[in-house]
């Protein structure tokens, strides 16, 4: 069985599929998505049914973006944020408002149900953006961070490369696990590129909501898979661009 964790899709169900195929997923490959499933391109909501889907097929396992937080919020609320609005919203919303409305509580129940981090067995953790406890994430005191913070990220790639875990300059907060996996800070906007280390970080948000592709990378191996720009699925339209 092979673990597969997916960037940021931000409604670019059409770049999914493709992946989906390109790395030839099977029922016996378990798919942990990262989180940030709408907000940019046309098809919020054929995502999220997609997704719903997919459970049915195969082993997967949803966490939490702060996207998709904003998104629930709307749903419940219809109060606007125009930061939301303005990062991806509108065409979730819209693509919303074409929807029935009696087919948004499976929805809400999708959002609701999110993880906001899962550790494996083997001590890899997974989660969108990051954690600020030196003790790790059951001591954080703000779930929040789990789908905000950007501090993990900035923090292991300015570390010396040549530094390991076991070296006493070796930042404690990431001490405690063989490996983290997040997206939430796009590595480009403007073109497709590899995902990035940094330290014992992986990051695999590729872009997808800007002209990047989605990516989906095998933990153990780290062979990963691309999907075409995301933008050109989508003509016309401008994703958070």
């Amino acid at each position: 069985m092979r673990t597969l964790v997916v960037g940021d899709i931000h409604s670019g169900l059409k770049a999914l599929e493709q992946l989906i195929s390109r790395a030839k997923v099977s029922p016996k490959d378990h798919l942990i998505f990262l989180g940030d499933y709408v907000d940019a391109w046309s098809t919020a909501v054929e995502t999220i049914d997609f997704l719903i889907d997919l459970q049915n097929e195969f082993s997967c396992t949803f966490i939490r973006g702060n996207h998709d937080e904003l998104c629930r919020d709307w749903l419940l609320t219809q109060k606007e944020n125009p930061q939301w609005l303005a990062h991806g919203g509108t065409a979730t919303r819209d693509s919303y408002l074409r929807d029935e409305r009696e087919n948004w509580n499976a929805h809400l129940d999708f959002y609701a149900n999110l993880k906001n981090y899962y550790l494996a067995e083997d001590n890899r953790l997974y989660l969108h953006a990051g954690y600020t406890n030196l003790k790790g994430i059951e001591f954080e005191y703000f779930e929040q961070s789990f789908y905000w913070d950007r501090t993990l990220w900035e923090l292991a790639t300015a570390l010396d490369s040549n530094l390991k875990p076991e070296d006493p300059k070796f930042p404690k907060r990431l001490t405690h696990y063989k490996e983290v996996f997040i997206g939430h800070t796009p590595l480009s906007k403007s073109k497709v590129v590899p995902p990035q280390s940094g330290a014992n970080v992986w990051n695999v948000d590729t872009g997808a909501a800007f002209m990047g592709g989605l990516t989906m990378m095998d933990v153990e191996t780290k062979e990963f898979w691309q999907s075409d720009p995301v933008h050109t699925f989508y003509p016309g339209e401008r994703g958070r661009n």
